[in-house]
């Protein structure tokens, strides 16, 4: 399958706590995505440590290619047992998408993962078997382009018991609360962040319980191609826009004198809106083909400030709303946060004089700078960075 997997999560403490309960852990191997959300008993400090040692576990012996079975074992073996109710553990969900596209979830005490096909709710084909006095649901098929899968912690169906709902949210609400919004958005950190704002609004803002959300979206493979300054010697624009133009990925162009060099060899009128939607930032501009042409520096910086954020987060609806902005540096970064997965950028090293930081070498120009930061970070939000200089 020629896919890409997007996984994002998001967690509420219960009240009162500095610590969440639930932990989560986000790996790759070789042949394979994995998601595991640990939920400890109870809350605070022992349901983190509980809820880690869990995930830890769990993550290492997987990695390593061991059986659930065998993970199984070790947890019932290396957890402390609670002295009042004499039992020890954390629940949790276990989900691995292989790059061949097979699925296998096993669950352990955790609400079932929903998972949404083609704009229904998809029924999963559980087993039940008992390992070490623990009763397992597991199952294995086949994932298809677009699958979306939801594991969470019990906090997300006790949402507003005894409050605004008796008996809490079910999961089928949940369910249907979730496949409603994810037909809004193909992003994993954004229905994270709406099912988790529900949630909350649900508990009033004082959680009572810890409440996560983890998010696993199988897309198809996207790249994003972005060219940025002219190139060192000037005979290069003609390779440099060739090279651009046969790439396969939506097209950006950011920097005035790139736009120029595209629109001359490639003899389309660039068009400049009038529309100022931020006054700390140039307008955006317009070219036939090209998906976003922008000013260079400035808008750069910004969506390299905005992919920061994302990547340190948590991001919240603030966030988001700073993305859903129409000015170019949120463009850029929406682009890549929620619509690559392959980010190609084609770099001219020709040096920009109002680029000069005396205190700088003089070698280096702040545009390369910013690309270096650029690669580093959409690289530590899980995305493939390629450069090309010119």
């Amino acid at each position: 399958m020629n896919f890409s997997i997007d996984a994002a999560y998001k967690s509420l403490n219960k009240i009162k706590e500095e610590l969440c309960g639930d932990k989560v852990e986000l790996l790759k191997t070789v042949d394979s995505d994995i998601m595991i959300l640990a939920d400890g008993m109870g809350s605070g400090v022992k349901a983190n440590i509980l809820a880690t040692l869990t995930s830890k576990i769990l993550g290492t012996m997987f990695l390593n290619g061991a059986s659930i079975d065998d993970c199984i074992e070790t947890i019932a073996k290396t957890l402390p047992v609670c002295q009042v109710r004499q039992i020890a553990y954390s629940t949790f969900s276990i989900l691995q998408v292989s790059h061949d596209g097979q699925v296998y979830l096993a669950e352990f005490d955790n609400p079932s993962c929903i998972v949404i096909r083609k704009g229904k709710i998809f029924s999963l084909p559980f087993t039940e078997r008992v390992l070490e006095n623990k009763v397992i649901r597991e199952c294995r098929f086949q994932a298809e382009q677009n699958d979306c899968f939801i594991l969470m912690s019990d906090g997300v169906i006790h949402a507003g018991v005894g409050n605004l709902l008796n008996f809490g949210w079910s999961w089928q609400n949940v369910a249907e609360y979730a496949l409603s919004a994810a037909k809004e958005t193909l992003s994993a950190s954004r229905l994270a962040n709406t099912l988790i704002k529900a949630c909350d609004d649900l508990y009033m803002q004082l959680p009572g319980d810890d409440t996560t959300v983890a998010i696993l979206r199988i897309t198809q493979a996207r790249s994003i191609d972005l060219f940025t300054g002219p190139p060192y010697n000037p005979e290069d624009d003609t390779r440099l826009i060739h090279d651009f133009i046969h790439s396969q990925g939506k097209k950006i162009i950011c920097g005035g004198t790139s736009a120029n060099i595209a629109s001359r060899i490639l003899k389309r009128p660039l068009v400049t809106s009038l529309n100022y939607t931020d006054p700390s930032l140039p307008p955006i501009a317009k070219m036939e083909g090209i998906d976003l042409v922008t000013e260079g520096v400035l808008t750069l910086s910004r969506a390299l400030d905005l992919i920061k954020q994302y990547k340190d987060g948590p991001v919240d609806e603030q966030f988001f709303e700073e993305l859903d902005k129409d000015n170019g540096g949120s463009r850029v970064a929406k682009y890549i946060i929620e619509d690559c997965s392959i980010l190609c950028l084609f770099v001219g090293k020709a040096m920009n004089e109002a680029h000069q930081n005396p205190s700088l070498p003089f070698n280096l120009s702040i545009r390369l700078h910013l690309v270096d930061q650029l690669k580093e970070a959409v690289t530590a939000i899980g995305k493939e960075v390629h450069i090309q200089y010119y």
